[in-house]
């Protein structure tokens, strides 16, 4: 394979891993609670049904018919208690009710301490991602480095470097307003 190739699957896979982390970002920051009920909050709970654990959203509809209530409608009633005893141990701090036909989880108003620790989670979730693509641009560099001897100049190397970095700076960009947008969301009473 040519030196030119190599370059350009090192340049593709590091643009996949960072968007990957993106996405991750974005399905992660969907599951802390803000102000309103959302079914993120719940439908990645594990319950434990037919001898497997499946997430919530294989076992029924999940829906928010209120502002601050999701209701899950499971499509084997004989499954009810054990989708309540999965939130119950899911430590998100939900208190599901369950009246034999549907589950209804009223969430609390949120206090502005709550509102704080919910965007200290936001920080903390961001920050990991973050340290993801920094590991993604260091094993990118390193591939980079390594093609040296392989009929690429010090110049060439230096401006696919710069390359990745621009990449990273990018997605560090988004992951950012990500966080932003999540926080204001939050904070917003």
């Amino acid at each position: 394979m040519e030196a030119n190739e190599t370059v350009e699957l090192i340049l593709s896979d590091c643009r996949e891993r960072m968007t990957k982390s993106v996405n991750d970002l974005v399905h992660s920051l969907s599951q802390v609670r803000s102000g309103r009920a959302t079914p993120a909050l719940v439908e990645d709970i594990r319950v434990e049904v037919y001898g497997s654990l499946m997430p919530l959203n294989q076992v029924g509809n999940i829906n928010v018919p209120e502002a601050r209530m999701i209701t899950i409608d499971v499509w084997d009633k004989a499954n009810l208690q054990a989708v309540e005893k999965a939130i119950q141990k899911s430590g998100r701090n939900l208190n599901p009710q369950n009246d034999g036909n549907i589950i209804r989880i009223v969430l609390p108003e949120m206090s502005m301490e709550t509102r704080k620790e919910m965007v200290k989670v936001v920080k903390q979730k961001t920050e990991e991602h973050k340290i993801a693509v920094r590991n993604i641009r260091r094993d990118a560099n390193d591939d980079l480095k390594k093609l040296k001897g392989e009929g690429l100049s010090e110049d060439a190397i230096k401006h696919y470097i710069d390359e990745v970095q621009k990449m990273t700076d990018a997605h560090i960009k988004r992951m950012d307003d990500l966080a932003a947008a999540k926080e204001k969301e939050i904070l917003t009473v």
